[in-house]
């Protein structure tokens, strides 16, 4: 019998990807009106650099273990306890100037003021511009009360409340949230599922885990020998991480959870 269902957050109920996109037009935005850069190049550099710099630091693998991408690098402040986040609130600042100033540099713009405007600017657009599925309010609400209910995310504790105050709707769903970054493990680890039945007291066969990324969610939960739903809505291919079941929107949860 179903008993409880645990969410993933950032891009099954949150449209994280969205916000990002956003934050990243209008902050390319400004270089096109000063020097007249195209916006999708501009973007597809910072991003490259983005990724190579977040890789070259000796914060990698811890971020790589709690699950913070190198986009969240360029707006998150990281003000959590322990060193590990000491080390990376240290490493953003320079890390955001040099990634949009190296971007800059690519396009032939040699400008680390402007970098550093850029740098700061995308931050605050990522805070403006916080995207919600359309059916996500709409399946929690038929959910709530009947199920219990938890958040499972992977991230920064810091970050992820930033998000949730960005949304403050979200969080009185939730008997539970667990942040990656507060338990010390991330998804796909088993570790962090297994703490999740205990704070819901259930057996895993009692529960279903609800995400949108195969390498996290799915295989994390199939690890714990915990049914998973994979939320595909871009009808992505299937790689050799198998969902025990596979929607294309969040609301297709809810005949399927009236079938089990």
């Amino acid at each position: 019998m179903l008993k409880a269902i645990i969410f993933d957050l950032d891009d099954t109920l949150l449209w994280d990807n969205k916000s990002v996109k956003e934050a990243f037009v209008l902050t390319c935005k400004l270089a096109e009106e000063k020097y007249g850069l195209n916006t999708e190049e501009l973007e597809g550099k910072v991003k490259e650099n983005a990724r190579k710099l977040y890789a070259s630091y000796d914060t990698y693998e811890f971020t790589q273990m709690i699950g913070i991408n190198p986009f969240e690098g360029l707006w998150g402040n990281f003000s959590d306890a322990g060193e590990s986040f000491h080390r990376l609130k240290e490493i953003v600042p320079s890390y955001r100037k040099d990634t949009w100033t190296r971007s800059l540099q690519d396009m032939g713009i040699d400008d680390p003021e402007f970098g550093y405007v850029l740098a700061e600017t995308f931050p605050v657009k990522r805070k403006e511009n916080a995207f919600v599925y359309e059916d996500s309010f709409s399946v929690l609400d038929q959910l709530k009360g009947k199920y219990q209910l938890l958040l499972l995310t992977n991230g920064s504790p810091d970050l992820q409340q930033t998000k949730l105050r960005l949304t403050p709707e979200f969080t009185p769903y939730f008997e539970h949230i667990v942040v990656s970054g507060a338990f010390g493990k991330g998804k796909p680890d088993p570790a962090i599922f297994e703490h999740a039945l205990e704070l819901l007291s259930v057996e895993k066969e009692e529960v279903l885990m609800v995400g949108d990324n195969l390498n996290t969610d799915i295989l994390g939960a199939n690890s714990a020998g915990i049914d998973s739903v994979w939320v595909n809505r871009h009808q992505r291919k299937s790689s050799d991480i198998t969902p025990t079941y596979e929607i294309n929107h969040l609301e297709d949860l809810l005949p399927l959870i009236k079938n089990r």
